[in-house]
């Protein structure tokens, strides 16, 4: 089966788009190798896919060609111990220095532009 499609199947992409994107990208290595989307998994593949900050270290156990639930989708593979525990830590460590979606940039509001506008006249 093609690594973009296994990708898509369990779920670590929402589309084969976005999952084809990340294979020629170089986000995903498969026995450590750099692939293109066309690569043919088998199960014992051993994959690391990158996505933002967070590394995951995967087995493949199965191959599976339709999408299916997310509980069905994590029988397609297995990860290592030590993946999750780096995957945590580096979660820890963003919660720390405050990386959240509730700290994101905002659009000026009225007051805001009042102020650049004023700024910019001057």
């Amino acid at each position: 089966m093609r690594a973009d499609k296994w990708l898509w199947a369990a779920r670590f992409y929402k589309t084969r788009p976005l999952a084809t994107a990340a294979v020629n990208g170089g986000k995903v290595h498969i026995n450590g190798e750099r692939v293109k989307p066309a690569k043919k998994l088998a199960p014992g593949d051993a994959l690391t896919i990158q996505k933002g900050p967070y590394t995951f270290s995967i087995t493949v156990e199965r191959i599976c060609k339709q999408r299916r639930q997310a509980e069905e989708a994590r029988t397609l593979y297995s990860e290592s111990e030590d993946s999750v525990q780096e995957r945590h830590a580096v979660y820890r460590q963003r919660k720390l220095e405050g990386h959240s979606a509730r700290h994101r940039e905002r659009r000026p509001d009225k007051r805001a532009r009042r102020h650049i506008r004023q700024f910019k006249q001057q």
